[in-house]
């Protein structure tokens, strides 16, 4: 039953979001301001984990390529394995670990002393302002997040190969992009959109309606992560699943 009614109440809680996010006053400066939080104070996070994912995932594949004569093939699997699948899921979840976590405990602070309960009275929206800002911010800035990482990490790659292999950077990087299609591309770009939808949504929904007290206050930070992490895992498979079908269609 918690489950049927959690579920609930979250898909209550994003079908108030579309309803608000489209009535006026649009609060574009808290806007602006959640949209440096999320991405310029994630932004070095996301570089350094992405450089080196590039750096491991090339060093330990190379050895299996070298076996099997396949090392010219390095820059094709290393940039579509970023490109597709591990650039946006490794940002997303160091995302959902650092906004998701934060909106979750900043909200819940809000609502311990009550200073959502004083917009209310004062007859401001206190939705309008912290809620829909937050998640719009995280929808927006992810997908920025990711193409910084997938850059990174392919730098990082290109790093080794030009170490161990004598391989020049502006070789490596013509044939990553020679690999890369559309179907590639596509399908990443827009699953971030909704990665960052779900980790502002959970962060939001856990910080807003945070029990009473500190206790509920780091509840709502760590539910705010593992429930977004889960989300997260679940919006991958779909994803790929529907992009699957879409382009054997």
């Amino acid at each position: 039953m918690n489950f049927f009614q959690e579920t609930g109440a979250l898909a209550y809680f994003a079908a108030r979001f579309f309803r608000e996010v489209i009535k006026p006053p649009m609060e574009f400066r808290e806007l602006l301001r959640q949209c440096y939080n999320v991405g310029n104070r994630s932004l070095m996070l996301v570089v350094v984990t992405g450089f080196i994912i590039g750096l491991v995932l090339t060093l330990q594949s190379r050895p299996t390529l070298i076996e099997f004569g396949a090392v010219s093939w390095m820059p094709n699997m290393v940039g579509i394995s970023i490109v597709r699948e591990i650039g946006p899921v490794i940002t997303a979840l160091i995302c959902a670990g650092r906004v998701a976590s934060g909106m979750g405990a900043e909200l819940g602070s809000m609502r311990v002393t009550e200073q959502i309960d004083a917009m209310e009275v004062s007859g401001t929206n206190p939705f309008k302002f912290l809620v829909v800002t937050r998640i719009l911010a995280t929808t927006l800035m992810l997908p920025l997040l990711v193409v910084f990482g997938d850059l990174v990490a392919l730098f990082g790659s290109a790093l080794v190969e030009n170490l161990k292999g004598d391989v020049s950077f502006q070789l490596y990087f013509n044939t990553v992009f020679n690999a890369l299609g559309y179907g590639d591309l596509i399908p990443a770009t827009v699953k971030s959109f909704f990665f960052g939808f779900v980790i502002g949504l959970v962060g939001c929904y856990k910080g807003y309606f945070s029990k009473k007290g500190t206790a509920g206050v780091g509840i709502a930070a760590n539910t705010a992560v593992v429930t977004a992490s889960l989300l997260l895992f679940m919006v991958d498979f779909i994803a790929v699943f529907v992009s699957d079908i879409f382009y054997e269609l």
